[in-house]
């Protein structure tokens, strides 16, 4: 369970990420759309795990690849903007998040069950 402070740093990097991507993301990475699910702080608020959904793209790992070789760019407009709110900077790793996908893959599976008659009826 994240302390007050772990989830307060966790909201603001994410706001933070959020708007460096939107503003400057398509320089990274080019067209796919990037959206910021959650940021994870560790205890010692020096790692923050930022998760990315990324859409309108096959290759989705490429755009976390991008972020990372061009992970000083990124670290530094997040000092930048974050620079009078936290002392020290957080590493940002950057994971790829699957659950929208692995929602719709169960939906679809539930739906072809049912066509096929081999669920029982919906209550």
């Amino acid at each position: 369970m994240p302390s007050i402070r772990q989830s307060q740093v966790a909201e603001l990097v994410k706001r933070n990420i959020s708007m460096f991507l939107t503003q400057e993301g398509s320089y990274l990475y080019g067209d796919p759309l990037v959206t910021v699910t959650n940021v994870v702080m560790s205890p010692d608020l020096l790692i923050a795990k930022v998760y990315l959904s990324v859409f309108n793209t096959e290759n989705k790992q490429a755009v976390i690849l991008e972020l990372e070789e061009n992970y000083s760019r990124v670290r530094q407009a997040m000092s930048i903007r974050l620079r009078k709110q936290l002392r020290r900077m957080p590493q940002f790793e950057f994971f790829l998040d699957d659950t929208l996908d692995e929602m719709y893959r169960l939906r679809d599976l539930f739906q072809r069950l049912r066509e096929d008659h081999q669920m029982g009826e919906e209550e």
